[in-house]
């Protein structure tokens, strides 16, 4: 899948908006965005790797976040893996961003020790 996937608004489950379901002149229809049941989309980390280097890139991501908070929907980019593509994602206000640039993926034993130690190194 690639683009945006929308969480539905009374369950876990996710159900994608995929650009694989484009008209016949070859665009994805956004309309189907306003009808979903969903309160969160997610951008696909192929926008979030290329937006520091292209502006074409960063004017997209900055639109889908304006857009999804337009329609009430939190975001979460994913894929951040640099500081800047961080600082970039809190410019147009991304809800939560989730990616290697904070931590690799981690068993739950794991995640809790390391969100303790960065509590425990907040309050410092």
């Amino acid at each position: 899948m690639t683009g945006l996937d929308v969480r539905h608004q009374n369950s876990a489950a996710s159900v994608p908006y995929d650009d694989s379901a484009t008209m016949s002149n070859g665009y994805s229809s956004l309309g189907y965005l306003a009808r979903l049941p969903a309160n969160t989309l997610k951008i696909d980390r192929s926008f979030i790797m290329t937006m520091t280097s292209n502006p074409d890139s960063m004017m997209i991501v900055s639109t889908i976040i304006s857009l999804a908070h337009s329609l009430n929907m939190k975001v979460i980019a994913e894929g951040v893996e640099t500081e800047e593509q961080s600082w970039f994602l809190n410019l147009p206000k991304s809800d939560e961003i989730q990616g290697y640039f904070f931590s690799k993926p981690l068993p739950e034993s794991q995640l809790s020790e390391m969100l303790e130690k960065r509590r425990v190194n907040l309050l410092r």
